[in-house]
């Protein structure tokens, strides 16, 4: 048995809508599967999905509020008014911060921006910074990315006798500000058309509204504030992306061509995971540990000495930031470990002094990712007596809805369902503390601190093929609810395994099935090898993607997940040290059991002796549960018994079998009925022989050991055929009938040859079959049900 690493959860599709859509498109059947998975019902929806470029935008007057606001915002222009656009520091307010100055501009707006510091001001308006748009006179504030929950904050602008339009997509708390106007797809009594826009996203519906057609030169921006907020790539998300992309590949900007450049990255190779994972980072770099103005100068930029200073400023940000989420992770993993056991917080809330405020919520993600449970990170600053916080959660536990409830400690917090950043007293941290773990006592149980693995489609081998390959790129842009799909094929042979890579960490298999196979590859999954037995049938999930090389193109498997549901039997007979095998495994699933005294010591085994089963007899044999544990057979059973009644009524996720023998009996002779008649023939006609001084000439002369005819005497005296005295044996006269297998001395022999025949000297095979049949032909999964 291989335990999968995550709860896997299958989507089952309705049947009847993927019939429809194969006959009226005439798709495979599994791409149709994904489709519906991802909302789509007809064959409309299904080329709208799978060609985002041919797409058009909504309107984006179908957003409330979007005609007032734009007529303010002309009414502004028209009478040279200064506009104030109010940003925020992450990759998604920086992007917006750019659409929305770029588009005034494009307008003829006198424009300018702001963008808080995350360790002076926070997150969202403050009351310093209006007046400060006051004094400098600006009369129209415009936010993006930010400002849903600026009720004080807006009162006081009206009070200086600004406007304030606030545009964003963040949570919407029960109190509104009363601005001159809200664009927000989530606003109460909102239609529009699709809720999830990024605040980039509604940023670009502004501009569009403002200068009366699509703006498609931001198209790249867009882009790249979408994919780094992780908002849902579907509907007109999945529209901005795609085609922002096409736009990045190709982009005028040359703060984006210098950013490129100094990361290596080559412009038409450009995707969303060069986005998330190369881009977005650097243009959050700036933010978390300074000033995020660099980052709007770079895509703003049209000087080339400037755009390559600044990409090479926010590339060493970049690494100084990575440097430090290191550290600051290490740091909170030893609290956690030390102060907050998983085993007793289904909530972390870590707190220290010092810890940069704007790296906090990576190392929310990574303790996340290290010990599953909803978490949040807070840095204190102790002069101030107030910590600032950033969340992350998992499925199942609603971040937002949660701190909600806890509004009367938390002054300042916004977010998502998964992520949420706040201000709190540090008096109050124990608290949140305490309160989220009883909602979280409420809401989760033990099962939802195993991640959840959505499986698209359990299909079979040759399903996978390189034209199904081939058609889910046109799935992509991938992100947040349009995964990359992942298939599960069950019960797999392991045609080939073998460990890859320079510390031979990753795996290369090719999983074989009715004749089809498919190469695979799992990238940490190195130590399969040792947990795979060479016939085990195995569960594998993964992603299916093309793989090209030598212009030879073939559908790969990327490992995901791999499980085994049968118990595993590996064979280690002949193994010279079994203790680093034993060192191993993990110690509540070990369990080693020996059956003869001495073993223990001849294999080395003193430090393991207060874990070895000594199991001499069928009754010791029956108290013992192997259910679900790793049983290492360290040595020969004395009986066929003994085995069978410890494989009678439990099943062992594994079972190493060593069979350790300091003495083997399957190679020396069993003398056969005939061996017996000639030596009894030849003690008739000598009447009286010594053993002692000529046994060794007669087994040369008869091409035996001395032992076989040491062997045959014990057994004639123990069956009162002959006597012995002094090496001297004599024949009984006229001795009872008796078989041969009367003699304890006969019948032990053959015990011990028929066992080392079966655990010592059969092949794989044979001794799996062997060992199974005593169980019977139960599987793990039937025992389990």
């Amino acid at each position: 048995m291989l335990i999968a690493k995550t709860r896997w959860d299958v989507k089952r599709p309705d049947e009847n809508i993927v019939t429809h859509l194969v006959e009226q498109s005439h798709m495979d059947p599994l791409i149709a599967k994904l489709l519906v998975h991802r909302g789509v019902r007809t064959v409309e929806e299904a080329n709208a999905f799978l060609y985002p470029l041919k797409q058009p935008f909504h309107d984006p007057f179908l957003l409330d509020g979007m005609e007032r606001a734009i007529e303010r915002i002309q009414r502004a222009i028209q009478h040279g008014e200064h506009i104030l656009v109010y940003g925020d520091y992450d990759a998604d307010g920086v992007s917006s911060t750019t659409v929305m100055v770029s588009a005034l501009k494009e307008a003829g707006a006198i424009v300018d921006f702001y963008i808080p510091n995350r360790f002076t001001e926070g997150y969202g308006p403050n009351e310093n910074a209006f007046r400060w748009a006051k004094e400098q006179g600006f009369s129209l504030i415009i936010t993006v990315d930010n400002g849903i929950a600026a009720v004080k904050e807006v009162a006081l602008a009206n009070e200086l006798g600004m406007d304030v339009i606030i545009t964003d997509h963040h949570e919407v708390g029960p109190a509104l500000p009363e601005a001159y106007e809200i664009i927000h797809p989530k606003k109460p009594g909102s239609t529009y058309p699709f809720r999830e826009l990024a605040g980039v996203g509604v940023a670009f519906k502004v501009a569009h509204a403002l200068l009366g057609d699509v703006p498609r030169h931001f198209l790249d921006v867009v882009a790249i504030g979408t994919i780094a907020d992780l908002v849902s790539l579907t509907g007109e998300n999945r529209l901005l992306v795609a085609q922002g992309l096409e736009q990045l590949r190709n982009t005028k900007r040359i703060g984006l061509r210098a950013l490129c450049k100094q990361c290596g990255i080559e412009a038409q190779e450009i995707n969303e995971q060069t986005v998330g994972f190369v881009i977005a980072p650097r243009m959050n770099a700036v933010g978390r540990l300074g000033e995020a103005t660099p980052a709007v100068r770079l895509l703003m930029t049209e000087k080339e000495e400037e755009a390559q200073r600044l990409a090479k400023e926010m590339d060493d940000l970049n690494r100084e930031r990575q440097q430090l989420v290191a550290k600051i992770a290490e740091e909170a993993a030893q609290i956690v470990n030390e102060q907050f056991p998983p085993s007793e917080n289904k909530v972390l809330v870590i707190a220290k002094e010092g810890w940069n405020p704007g790296v906090i919520g990576i190392v929310a993600s990574r303790l996340v990712e290290q010990f599953y449970r909803p978490t949040i990170v807070l840095s204190i600053d102790s002069e101030k007596g107030i910590a600032k916080g950033s969340a992350r959660s998992i499925h199942g536990f609603d971040m937002f809805s949660s701190l909600s409830t806890c509004r009367d400690i938390l002054p300042h917090f916004g977010g998502h369902p998964m992520a949420a950043g706040m201000t709190l007293s540090v008096d109050h941290i124990d608290e949140l503390r305490q309160r989220l773990n009883a909602l979280a006592d409420d809401m989760l149980t033990a099962d939802d601190f195993t991640p959840i693995t959505p499986i698209d489609a359990v299909c079979s081998v040759s399903d996978l093929t390189l034209s199904v390959a081939e058609q889910l790129e046109k799935f992509a842009p991938f992100g947040v609810d349009n995964a990359k799909p992942l298939f599960l094929m069950e019960n797999v042979s392991v045609e080939t395994i073998r460990r890859i890579g320079a510390d031979q960490s990753h795996l290369k298999a090719v999983f074989a099935q009715n004749g089809a196979a498919i190469d695979s590859v799992g990238f940490g999954f190195g130590y399969l090898c040792d947990e795979i037995a060479p016939d085990a049938k195995v569960s594998v999930v993964g992603e299916l993607m093309v793989n090209e090389w030598n212009n030879l193109r073939k559908p790969q498997l990327m490992i995901c997940d791999v499980a085994v549901h049968e118990c595993q039997l590996f064979d280690i007979r002949g193994m010279r040290d079994v203790r680093p095998l034993i060192a191993s495994l993990p110690k509540d699933k070990r369990m080693l059991i020996m059956f003869r005294e001495g073993t223990a010591d001849a294999l080395g085994l003193e430090a393991y002796k207060e874990e070895i089963y000594y199991t001499a007899s069928v009754e010791e044999a029956s108290r013992l549960c192997l259910d679900n544990r790793y049983v290492v057979l360290l040595d020969m059973p004395t009986s066929l018994e003994i085995i069978k009644m410890l494989l009678r009524s439990s099943l062992p996720a594994r079972i190493y079998a060593l069979f350790y023998q300091r003495e083997t009996h399957f190679f020396r002779t069993l003398p056969t009925r005939d061996h017996f008649k000639w030596f009894y023939a030849f003690l008739r006609k000598k009447g009286v022989f010594n053993l002692a001084k000529y046994g060794g000439e007669l087994a040369r002369a008869r091409g035996w050991t001395e032992e076989t005819v040491r062997f045959m005497a014990k057994v004639f005296l123990e069956l009162e055929f002959i006597t012995q005295q002094d090496g001297v044996v004599s024949l009984v006269p006229q001795p009872a009938k008796r078989d041969l297998s009367e003699s304890p001395t006969y019948r032990f022999k053959q015990a011990q040859f028929e066992l080392e025949n079966l655990f010592l000297y059969s092949t794989y095979e044979q001794l799996k079959r062997c060992l199974f049949e005593m169980k019977g032909s139960q599987t793990y999964e039937e025992t389990n049900v």
